[in-house]
């Protein structure tokens, strides 16, 4: 076994690095984008062609929702072009690829959770060119799998855990979104999983969901960070707002929560729920 791990310094590619070192030490690949630059598909044939990969997990991707807005181009290359550069060497160079997705693939209009074959109707270009690379890589790599996930966060990089704890820090008031729904998702558990489908012998191509059970607000996730981080009354400074208190470029899903029981059903995971991967992640924190 051999395993490559694109976008190895982003939150879960760092988190996917400890996780898969501890499972198949030495086994492992990680590169950045400044090790190899995944939108130029003459760079990742060599790459690949040399590399003797057996599973290539990606984790790269362009997540600067807002700034998509204006930045098309160069999101469309990260998120659609490079899939594409990967997925078709596969069959070629005999490697299985796991490629990491999202709910911005959904229009948020549910009054469920979504399953895997809910139709896509993303709002935003960061949705839509998530859509289309999964489509691409669907295309050339169809014994692959995909994982669509949503409000990731981690020890690692910039994500909402720590954006909160540094306002808190300063003593104001925090306006936070309370009428957007999802399940926050901590990294870590993530890469459990993506371990468990990589490592366990038991590939089953297709299109899977993956959060932490149970669902929450911005708001609801806001409050719960500084509660776990024993800052009681900074919570009490978290003042819950609509969407329309806060605009943004790029619209987002009001409704995002994933149903999870077709990657439980196949892989036989248990899912930890969001309230206690939040209390394991802010331990590391602290």
């Amino acid at each position: 076994m051999k395993i490559l791990v694109t976008g190895c310094n982003g939150q879960l590619g760092t988190e996917l690095m400890h996780t898969l070192e501890s499972r198949v030490p030495g086994c492992v690949t990680g590169i950045s984008h400044q090790e190899l630059d995944i939108t130029d598909s003459k760079a990742v044939e060599q790459f690949l062609r040399t590399g003797g990969f057996t599973h290539v997990i990606n984790c790269a991707a362009y997540t600067a929702v807002d700034k998509a807005e204006e930045e098309k181009l160069e999101c469309a290359k990260v998120n659609v072009d490079a899939v594409m550069n990967i997925a078709k060497y596969a069959e070629e160079f005999d490697f299985r690829l796991l490629h990491i997705s999202t709910d911005y693939v959904f229009d948020g209009r549910s009054c469920r959770p979504y399953n895997e074959s809910d139709k896509p109707a993303p709002l935003s270009v960061y949705g839509t060119t998530k859509r289309k690379g999964e489509t691409a890589m669907l295309g050339f790599a169809p014994d692959g799998i995909i994982i669509r996930t949503g409000w990731l966060y981690s020890p690692y990089g910039s994500n909402f855990v720590k954006t909160i704890l540094r306002l808190a820090d300063d003593g104001k008031k925090i306006n936070v979104v309370s009428d957007q729904i999802g399940t926050p998702t901590y990294s870590a558990d993530l890469s459990e999983t993506i371990a468990d489908i990589v490592c366990g012998g038991h590939w089953q191509a297709g299109i899977y969901n993956y959060s932490n059970e149970g669902v929450a607000s911005w708001y609801d996730f806001a409050v719960a960070i500084l509660e776990c981080a024993g800052m009681q009354n900074a919570a009490l400074n978290v003042l819950p707002i609509t969407t329309e208190d806060y605009p943004t470029a790029a619209t987002r899903p009001f409704y995002s929560v994933l149903d999870k029981r077709k990657i439980k059903a196949t892989f036989g995971i248990a899912i930890p729920h969001w309230q206690d991967a939040l209390r394991r992640c802010m331990s590391k924190l602290n």
